[in-house]
């Protein structure tokens, strides 16, 4: 496996993502001017992950890969921020590339072998299971409303800009961590026999 362990004391547990999504979905116009707020935040402390998102989001998307990207990497980050503190340190490029090489090497491992059941980003879900349940319940919701909407003539969804999107997730999922600090004084997981 090409993509290592996420140790135990940085796993995101709880609701904390529901309890996200509500305060910065309050109503349409509050709830946008939220997130905005939480992205400018989200910038002063993280800029190399903000960086990259913004980058990916400012090129031609599609609105549902758009909204996505925006909306999913600030409920991410302020999950982070939220449960671990200043225990979560900031990721910088060399973090940021290493995670991305990591999970590029894993889906290349994964497609040599198409019989293995397990893609790729299952290894990301079994690692920060609750952080991955609220990506995909957004990605099947927004891909739902985006297949009606396909349905009625109106538009349609770019998937490969929705996959751009959840990749660049997966990758700042990681990132943010393994730049988690142990708990001071406890034993970290990779000192425990």
């Amino acid at each position: 496996m090409a993509i290592r362990p996420v140790p135990a004391f940085a796993v995101i547990d709880g609701d904390i993502l529901e309890r996200i999504e509500r305060d910065l979905a309050a109503d349409e116009a509050e709830g946008r001017c939220r997130v905005d707020e939480a992205f400018r935040r989200f910038e002063r402390t993280q800029p190399v992950l903000a960086d990259a998102m913004s980058t990916l989001l400012s090129k031609p998307l599609d609105e549902t890969a758009l909204a996505l990207g925006h909306f999913l990497s600030v409920a991410v980050w302020l999950a982070f921020e939220r449960v671990f503190g200043s225990r979560l340190g900031q990721v910088n490029d060399e973090s940021w590339r290493a995670v991305d090489e990591s999970i590029g090497l894993e889906e290349e491992l994964r497609a040599d072998r198409g019989h293995e059941p397990i893609e790729f980003d299952d290894v990301v879900l079994v690692q920060q299971p609750r952080v991955m349940a609220f990506i995909y319940e957004h990605l099947d919701v927004a891909l739902d409303v985006a297949a009606r909407a396909e349905d009625e003539g109106n538009c349609e969804v770019d998937v490969d800009d929705v996959h751009a999107v959840y990749r660049a997730l997966l990758v700042m999922v990681l990132a943010l961590s393994y730049s988690v600090a142990p708990i001071a004084g406890a034993l970290s997981d990779e000192h425990v026999a």
